[in-house]
């Protein structure tokens, strides 16, 4: 049961980044998660897995949304901070909606260039 509304959250959250709207709707969100401008929101990545066969049902696409501290955080205040990002996107229904659609199964948060912290 998890797993299904888990599945079915992210694949919704990932359909919407793709459509124009949507991406503009994604930035406001994003730009607004830090109103005390702890982190920056830089903006979002399409990445599609070349690893993955075209024909496999499993989906290639998924989203990076990129943001940089202005120093680096403790351990316990990144991990507040990838928290803070996810449910935010995971708030937005019709965000989530739209990212389905559009075929991305997954949504990852980045803060530096060297790691990525997966939503879902």
């Amino acid at each position: 049961m998890i797993t299904r509304s888990i599945t079915g959250t992210l694949a919704l959250l990932l359909a919407l980044a793709s459509q124009p709207a949507s991406a503009g709707n994604l930035d406001l969100l994003l730009s607004s998660v830090f109103p005390d401008q702890q982190a920056t929101y830089i903006g979002y990545e399409s990445v599609e897995r070349e690893d993955i066969p075209a024909s496999s049902h499993i989906e290639r696409k998924y989203l990076v949304v990129d943001f940089r501290f202005k120093s680096d955080p403790a351990s316990d205040q990144l991990q507040a901070s990838v928290h803070k990002v996810c449910m935010a996107l995971l708030k937005d229904r019709e965000l989530i909606q739209s990212l389905s659609d559009s075929g991305y199964d997954m949504v990852a948060v980045a803060f530096d260039r060297k790691s990525q912290y997966d939503c879902l």
